[in-house]
Protein backbone atom coordinates (compact mmCIF):
# COMPACT_ATOMS: atom_id res chain seq x y z
CA UNK A 1 0.00 0.00 0.00
CA UNK A 2 1.64 3.47 -1.13
CA UNK A 3 1.69 6.37 1.24
CA UNK A 4 -1.49 7.83 -0.30
CA UNK A 5 -3.54 5.61 -0.14
CA UNK A 6 -2.46 5.58 3.64
CA UNK A 7 -2.81 9.53 4.28
CA UNK A 8 -6.07 10.05 2.66
CA UNK A 9 -9.51 8.16 1.96
CA UNK A 10 -10.06 10.76 -1.17
CA UNK A 11 -8.22 13.42 -2.37
CA UNK A 12 -4.45 13.92 -2.31
CA UNK A 13 -2.48 14.44 1.01
CA UNK A 14 0.02 16.95 -0.72
CA UNK A 15 0.44 20.82 0.53
CA UNK A 16 2.05 23.21 -1.90
CA UNK A 17 5.35 24.96 0.31
CA UNK A 18 5.73 28.07 1.59
CA UNK A 19 7.95 29.06 -1.45
CA UNK A 20 4.87 27.62 -3.99
CA UNK A 21 2.44 28.95 -2.36
CA UNK A 22 4.11 32.53 -2.61
CA UNK A 23 4.89 32.20 -6.03
CA UNK A 24 1.02 31.38 -7.02
CA UNK A 25 -0.31 34.02 -5.31
CA UNK A 26 1.95 36.71 -6.98
CA UNK A 27 1.09 35.00 -10.63
CA UNK A 28 -2.77 35.66 -10.01
CA UNK A 29 -2.56 38.83 -7.91
CA UNK A 30 -0.62 40.17 -11.25
CA UNK A 31 -2.91 38.72 -14.13
CA UNK A 32 -5.52 41.83 -14.92
CA UNK A 33 -8.19 38.79 -15.89
CA UNK A 34 -7.90 36.98 -12.10
CA UNK A 35 -8.43 40.60 -10.85
CA UNK A 36 -10.90 41.60 -13.00
CA UNK A 37 -12.75 38.46 -12.11
CA UNK A 38 -12.05 39.13 -7.98
CA UNK A 39 -13.33 42.31 -8.57
CA UNK A 40 -16.23 42.10 -10.48
CA UNK A 41 -18.11 39.01 -9.44
CA UNK A 42 -20.60 40.01 -6.26
CA UNK A 43 -21.04 36.30 -5.61
CA UNK A 44 -18.51 33.87 -3.25
CA UNK A 45 -15.31 33.60 -5.15
CA UNK A 46 -12.16 31.71 -4.44
CA UNK A 47 -8.93 30.68 -6.33
CA UNK A 48 -7.42 27.56 -5.17
CA UNK A 49 -4.19 25.76 -6.45
CA UNK A 50 -3.41 22.08 -7.48
CA UNK A 51 -3.39 21.37 -4.15
CA UNK A 52 -6.65 22.75 -3.50
CA UNK A 53 -5.19 25.27 -1.42
CA UNK A 54 -6.59 29.20 -1.73
CA UNK A 55 -4.54 31.81 -3.34
CA UNK A 56 -7.20 34.18 -3.84
CA UNK A 57 -10.95 35.19 -2.27
CA UNK A 58 -12.78 37.86 -2.89
CA UNK A 59 -14.52 40.72 -0.39
CA UNK A 60 -17.62 38.74 -0.49
CA UNK A 61 -16.09 35.55 0.39
CA UNK A 62 -14.35 37.50 3.19
CA UNK A 63 -17.38 39.17 4.29
CA UNK A 64 -19.37 35.59 4.46
CA UNK A 65 -16.35 34.46 7.18
CA UNK A 66 -16.41 37.16 9.04
CA UNK A 67 -12.74 38.31 8.18
CA UNK A 68 -11.03 41.59 6.53
CA UNK A 69 -7.74 40.36 5.71
CA UNK A 70 -7.16 37.77 2.88
CA UNK A 71 -4.07 36.49 4.81
CA UNK A 72 -6.13 34.74 7.08
CA UNK A 73 -7.12 32.33 4.64
CA UNK A 74 -4.45 31.97 1.74
CA UNK A 75 -2.97 28.36 1.98
CA UNK A 76 -6.07 26.54 3.38
CA UNK A 77 -8.12 24.63 2.18
CA UNK A 78 -12.03 25.23 1.58
CA UNK A 79 -13.08 23.27 4.04
CA UNK A 80 -10.43 24.73 6.63
CA UNK A 81 -11.44 28.18 5.98
CA UNK A 82 -15.33 27.46 6.51
CA UNK A 83 -14.43 25.35 9.47
CA UNK A 84 -16.31 22.24 8.58
CA UNK A 85 -16.30 20.04 11.69
CA UNK A 86 -14.22 16.94 9.79
CA UNK A 87 -11.70 19.21 8.02
CA UNK A 88 -9.10 18.50 10.33
CA UNK A 89 -10.00 14.68 11.75
CA UNK A 90 -7.25 13.38 9.61
CA UNK A 91 -3.74 15.12 9.90
CA UNK A 92 -3.22 15.43 5.90
CA UNK A 93 -7.09 18.01 6.74
CA UNK A 94 -9.39 19.25 4.50
CA UNK A 95 -10.10 16.50 1.42
CA UNK A 96 -8.23 13.49 2.98
CA UNK A 97 -10.79 12.53 5.49
CA UNK A 98 -13.08 9.56 5.06
CA UNK A 99 -16.35 11.90 4.89
CA UNK A 100 -14.60 13.82 1.66
CA UNK A 101 -15.11 11.16 -0.45
CA UNK A 102 -18.78 12.54 -0.20
CA UNK A 103 -18.34 15.61 0.13
CA UNK A 104 -19.57 17.50 -3.13
CA UNK A 105 -17.13 20.34 -2.61
CA UNK A 106 -14.27 17.93 -2.91
CA UNK A 107 -15.51 16.12 -5.58
CA UNK A 108 -16.10 18.59 -7.54
CA UNK A 109 -12.57 20.02 -6.88
CA UNK A 110 -11.28 17.15 -7.80
CA UNK A 111 -12.86 16.58 -11.03
CA UNK A 112 -11.85 19.81 -12.35
CA UNK A 113 -8.23 20.19 -11.07
CA UNK A 114 -8.09 15.95 -13.07
CA UNK A 115 -9.95 16.31 -15.97
CA UNK A 116 -9.63 20.18 -16.52
CA UNK A 117 -13.42 20.66 -17.02
CA UNK A 118 -15.98 22.31 -15.13
CA UNK A 119 -18.18 20.30 -12.38
CA UNK A 120 -20.72 21.53 -9.99
CA UNK A 121 -21.97 19.62 -7.06
CA UNK A 122 -24.09 20.08 -3.72
CA UNK A 123 -22.13 19.99 -0.13
CA UNK A 124 -23.64 19.65 2.54
CA UNK A 125 -21.69 21.33 5.30
CA UNK A 126 -21.52 20.84 9.14
CA UNK A 127 -19.39 23.76 10.57
CA UNK A 128 -18.83 24.40 14.28
CA UNK A 129 -18.56 28.56 15.05
CA UNK A 130 -18.35 30.02 18.48
CA UNK A 131 -19.28 26.92 20.01
CA UNK A 132 -22.13 26.35 17.10
CA UNK A 133 -22.85 23.98 15.07
CA UNK A 134 -23.95 25.12 11.47
CA UNK A 135 -25.57 22.78 8.93
CA UNK A 136 -24.86 24.58 5.36
CA UNK A 137 -25.91 23.81 2.54
CA UNK A 138 -23.75 25.45 -0.75
CA UNK A 139 -23.86 24.68 -4.46
CA UNK A 140 -20.38 24.54 -5.74
CA UNK A 141 -18.74 24.86 -9.15
CA UNK A 142 -14.98 24.60 -9.96
CA UNK A 143 -13.94 25.83 -12.86
CA UNK A 144 -10.56 25.39 -14.31
CA UNK A 145 -8.67 28.47 -15.96
CA UNK A 146 -4.89 28.38 -17.17
CA UNK A 147 -2.51 31.15 -16.09
CA UNK A 148 1.26 31.25 -17.52
CA UNK A 149 0.67 27.52 -18.32
CA UNK A 150 -0.42 26.23 -15.01
CA UNK A 151 -3.89 24.99 -13.92
CA UNK A 152 -6.00 27.16 -10.98
CA UNK A 153 -9.17 26.63 -10.32
CA UNK A 154 -12.04 29.46 -9.97
CA UNK A 155 -14.36 28.43 -7.10
CA UNK A 156 -17.23 30.11 -7.24
CA UNK A 157 -20.13 29.23 -3.74
CA UNK A 158 -23.39 29.50 -3.28
CA UNK A 159 -25.12 29.65 -0.16
CA UNK A 160 -28.60 27.68 -0.94
CA UNK A 161 -29.42 26.80 2.76
CA UNK A 162 -32.50 28.06 2.82
CA UNK A 163 -33.86 27.12 -0.26
CA UNK A 164 -32.92 23.84 0.56
CA UNK A 165 -34.33 24.22 4.01
CA UNK A 166 -37.66 25.32 2.28
CA UNK A 167 -38.01 22.19 0.07
CA UNK A 168 -37.08 20.21 2.59
CA UNK A 169 -39.89 21.18 4.96
CA UNK A 170 -42.55 21.52 1.22
CA UNK A 171 -41.87 17.82 0.72
CA UNK A 172 -42.51 16.98 4.20
CA UNK A 173 -45.84 19.35 4.65
CA UNK A 174 -47.03 18.17 1.25
CA UNK A 175 -46.51 14.54 2.18
CA UNK A 176 -48.16 15.15 5.74
CA UNK A 177 -51.25 16.70 4.87
CA UNK A 178 -51.76 14.74 1.76
CA UNK A 179 -51.89 11.62 4.49
CA UNK A 180 -54.33 13.49 6.39
CA UNK A 181 -56.46 14.84 4.13
CA UNK A 182 -56.83 11.42 2.50
CA UNK A 183 -58.23 10.12 5.92
CA UNK A 184 -60.40 12.84 5.97
CA UNK A 185 -61.67 11.91 2.58
CA UNK A 186 -62.16 8.61 3.19
CA UNK A 187 -64.07 8.80 6.68
CA UNK A 188 -66.32 11.51 5.04
CA UNK A 189 -67.18 9.32 1.96
CA UNK A 190 -68.16 6.53 5.10
CA UNK A 191 -69.97 9.64 6.67
CA UNK A 192 -72.14 10.02 3.35
CA UNK A 193 -72.65 5.84 2.84
CA UNK A 194 -74.39 5.72 6.29
CA UNK A 195 -76.03 9.47 6.29
CA UNK A 196 -77.29 10.74 3.15
CA UNK A 197 -77.79 14.28 4.47
CA UNK A 198 -76.80 17.59 3.11
CA UNK A 199 -74.20 17.92 5.17
CA UNK A 200 -72.41 14.63 5.09
CA UNK A 201 -72.48 15.58 1.05
CA UNK A 202 -70.98 19.08 2.01
CA UNK A 203 -68.44 17.52 4.45
CA UNK A 204 -67.09 15.26 1.68
CA UNK A 205 -66.98 17.65 -1.16
CA UNK A 206 -65.51 20.10 0.87
CA UNK A 207 -62.99 17.49 1.92
CA UNK A 208 -62.40 16.35 -1.79
CA UNK A 209 -61.91 19.82 -2.90
CA UNK A 210 -59.42 20.89 -0.49
CA UNK A 211 -57.39 17.70 -1.34
CA UNK A 212 -57.26 19.14 -4.98
CA UNK A 213 -56.09 22.75 -3.77
CA UNK A 214 -53.62 20.92 -2.46
CA UNK A 215 -52.37 19.32 -5.45
CA UNK A 216 -52.93 22.59 -7.26
CA UNK A 217 -50.98 24.54 -4.81
CA UNK A 218 -47.72 21.43 -4.93
CA UNK A 219 -47.25 21.99 -8.63
CA UNK A 220 -47.21 25.57 -8.44
CA UNK A 221 -44.13 25.34 -5.98
CA UNK A 222 -42.71 23.09 -8.66
CA UNK A 223 -43.51 25.64 -11.37
CA UNK A 224 -44.54 23.32 -13.52
CA UNK A 225 -48.05 21.51 -14.31
CA UNK A 226 -46.17 18.23 -14.63
CA UNK A 227 -46.66 16.73 -10.89
CA UNK A 228 -50.67 17.66 -11.31
CA UNK A 229 -53.22 14.63 -12.30
CA UNK A 230 -56.40 15.91 -13.46
CA UNK A 231 -59.66 14.31 -12.53
CA UNK A 232 -61.82 14.54 -15.33
CA UNK A 233 -65.65 14.17 -14.99
CA UNK A 234 -68.45 16.28 -16.84
CA UNK A 235 -70.05 19.28 -15.26
CA UNK A 236 -72.50 21.97 -16.35
CA UNK A 237 -72.35 25.62 -17.13
CA UNK A 238 -75.20 25.42 -14.25
CA UNK A 239 -73.55 23.36 -11.85
CA UNK A 240 -70.18 25.68 -12.37
CA UNK A 241 -71.81 28.56 -11.79
CA UNK A 242 -73.25 27.31 -8.85
CA UNK A 243 -69.84 26.60 -7.42
CA UNK A 244 -68.48 30.19 -8.11
CA UNK A 245 -71.35 31.83 -7.06
CA UNK A 246 -71.48 30.01 -3.76
CA UNK A 247 -67.10 31.13 -3.94
CA UNK A 248 -68.07 34.23 -3.95
CA UNK A 249 -70.73 35.17 -1.71
CA UNK A 250 -68.92 36.12 1.09
CA UNK A 251 -65.78 36.56 -0.42
CA UNK A 252 -63.74 39.46 0.97
CA UNK A 253 -62.44 41.10 -2.51
CA UNK A 254 -66.00 41.48 -3.20
CA UNK A 255 -67.08 43.32 -0.37
CA UNK A 256 -68.47 46.54 -1.62
CA UNK A 257 -68.95 45.44 -5.50
CA UNK A 258 -71.52 44.38 -7.70
CA UNK A 259 -70.94 40.81 -8.72
CA UNK A 260 -73.22 39.93 -11.60
CA UNK A 261 -73.35 36.19 -13.10
CA UNK A 262 -75.31 36.54 -16.04
CA UNK A 263 -76.74 32.62 -17.15
CA UNK A 264 -79.60 32.96 -19.44
CA UNK A 265 -77.96 30.70 -21.48
CA UNK A 266 -78.30 26.71 -22.80
CA UNK A 267 -77.37 24.09 -20.36
CA UNK A 268 -73.79 23.25 -21.73
CA UNK A 269 -71.90 19.83 -20.41
CA UNK A 270 -67.98 20.38 -20.81
CA UNK A 271 -65.43 17.66 -19.64
CA UNK A 272 -63.42 18.88 -17.02
CA UNK A 273 -60.93 18.78 -13.94
CA UNK A 274 -63.56 21.06 -11.50
CA UNK A 275 -61.15 21.64 -9.36
CA UNK A 276 -58.59 23.17 -11.82
CA UNK A 277 -61.54 24.81 -13.83
CA UNK A 278 -62.92 26.64 -10.74
CA UNK A 279 -59.19 27.65 -10.01
CA UNK A 280 -58.91 29.32 -13.07
CA UNK A 281 -62.11 30.66 -13.31
CA UNK A 282 -62.06 32.19 -9.33
CA UNK A 283 -58.37 33.84 -10.09
CA UNK A 284 -59.88 35.53 -13.06
CA UNK A 285 -62.57 36.91 -11.12
CA UNK A 286 -60.71 37.90 -8.24
CA UNK A 287 -57.86 39.67 -10.45
CA UNK A 288 -61.36 41.75 -11.75
CA UNK A 289 -62.31 42.51 -8.47
CA UNK A 290 -58.96 44.08 -7.73
CA UNK A 291 -59.04 46.10 -10.23
CA UNK A 292 -62.73 47.68 -9.96
CA UNK A 293 -63.43 50.76 -7.43
CA UNK A 294 -65.91 50.33 -4.58
CA UNK A 295 -69.27 50.40 -6.24
CA UNK A 296 -68.27 48.82 -9.33
CA UNK A 297 -69.59 46.22 -11.47
CA UNK A 298 -67.88 42.73 -12.22
CA UNK A 299 -70.07 40.83 -14.62
CA UNK A 300 -69.34 37.08 -15.27
CA UNK A 301 -71.26 35.12 -18.22
CA UNK A 302 -70.76 32.13 -20.89
CA UNK A 303 -70.39 32.24 -24.14
CA UNK A 304 -71.68 29.55 -26.60
CA UNK A 305 -70.90 28.98 -30.31
CA UNK A 306 -71.21 25.34 -30.88
CA UNK A 307 -67.37 24.15 -30.88
CA UNK A 308 -66.11 26.13 -27.67
CA UNK A 309 -67.78 27.60 -24.70
CA UNK A 310 -65.89 30.51 -23.12
CA UNK A 311 -66.00 31.77 -19.94
CA UNK A 312 -65.86 35.52 -19.42
CA UNK A 313 -65.18 37.90 -16.74
CA UNK A 314 -65.86 41.49 -17.38
CA UNK A 315 -64.60 44.81 -15.51
CA UNK A 316 -64.60 48.30 -16.48
CA UNK A 317 -60.97 49.29 -15.81
CA UNK A 318 -58.19 49.75 -18.42
CA UNK A 319 -55.01 46.73 -18.66
CA UNK A 320 -52.08 49.60 -19.31
CA UNK A 321 -50.18 48.43 -21.89
CA UNK A 322 -46.51 47.98 -20.11
CA UNK A 323 -48.61 45.73 -18.06
CA UNK A 324 -50.68 43.84 -20.36
CA UNK A 325 -47.14 42.58 -22.07
CA UNK A 326 -46.17 40.67 -18.86
CA UNK A 327 -49.52 40.28 -17.10
CA UNK A 328 -49.05 36.54 -17.23
CA UNK A 329 -45.10 35.99 -16.51
CA UNK A 330 -45.22 34.55 -13.30
CA UNK A 331 -43.98 37.12 -10.64
CA UNK A 332 -44.99 40.00 -12.12
CA UNK A 333 -47.77 41.99 -10.25
CA UNK A 334 -48.99 45.51 -10.03
CA UNK A 335 -48.77 44.98 -6.20
CA UNK A 336 -46.03 45.74 -4.19
CA UNK A 337 -46.23 42.60 -1.45
CA UNK A 338 -44.18 39.82 -1.72
CA UNK A 339 -45.91 36.63 -3.37
CA UNK A 340 -47.51 38.30 -5.60
CA UNK A 341 -48.03 37.61 -8.93
CA UNK A 342 -49.21 33.64 -9.05
CA UNK A 343 -52.91 34.81 -9.99
CA UNK A 344 -52.21 35.24 -13.54
CA UNK A 345 -49.88 33.21 -13.96
CA UNK A 346 -51.90 30.11 -12.89
CA UNK A 347 -54.52 30.99 -15.13
CA UNK A 348 -52.55 30.37 -18.39
CA UNK A 349 -50.50 27.59 -16.94
CA UNK A 350 -53.35 25.26 -15.67
CA UNK A 351 -56.23 26.44 -18.28
CA UNK A 352 -54.14 25.96 -21.35
CA UNK A 353 -51.06 23.27 -20.09
CA UNK A 354 -53.68 21.26 -18.29
CA UNK A 355 -57.24 21.68 -19.41
CA UNK A 356 -56.09 22.29 -23.06
CA UNK A 357 -58.03 25.70 -23.75
CA UNK A 358 -57.15 29.10 -24.16
CA UNK A 359 -56.54 32.15 -21.95
CA UNK A 360 -56.94 35.57 -22.98
CA UNK A 361 -58.19 39.01 -22.44
CA UNK A 362 -58.99 42.23 -23.96
CA UNK A 363 -58.75 45.92 -22.74
CA UNK A 364 -59.54 49.33 -23.86
CA UNK A 365 -60.26 52.53 -22.11
CA UNK A 366 -63.76 52.81 -23.60
CA UNK A 367 -64.79 48.51 -23.48
CA UNK A 368 -63.18 48.07 -20.01
CA UNK A 369 -61.22 44.62 -19.81
CA UNK A 370 -62.68 41.30 -20.71
CA UNK A 371 -60.73 37.91 -19.52
CA UNK A 372 -61.95 34.70 -21.20
CA UNK A 373 -61.52 31.09 -20.84
CA UNK A 374 -62.37 29.45 -23.83
CA UNK A 375 -62.95 25.30 -23.49
CA UNK A 376 -63.18 23.16 -26.91
CA UNK A 377 -65.90 21.30 -27.18
CA UNK A 378 -64.84 18.87 -30.33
Amino acid sequence: MNDMVMDTYFASPDRSTDKELAAEIKTVGSNPVISALLQSISGLLAIVDRNRQIIAVNDSLLNMLGLDDPQQVLGLRPGEVLQCVHAHDDPAGCGTTEYCSTCGAAIAMVASIEKGIPAERLCALSAERKGRMIDMALLIRAQPIEVDSTRFILLFVKDVTRQQQRAALERTFYHDINNVLGMLVQASELLVAENTTALASTIHQAAFRLLREVAIQHSLTESSAGSYQPMWAEFTTQQIFKELKSFFANHPAANDINVEFVENHAAITIKTDISLLLRVLCNMIINALEATDREGLVKIWPEYNGETLNFCVWNASLVPPDIANRIFQRNFSTKAQAGRGIGTYSMKLFGEKILGGKVDFISSAKDGTIFRFTHHLA
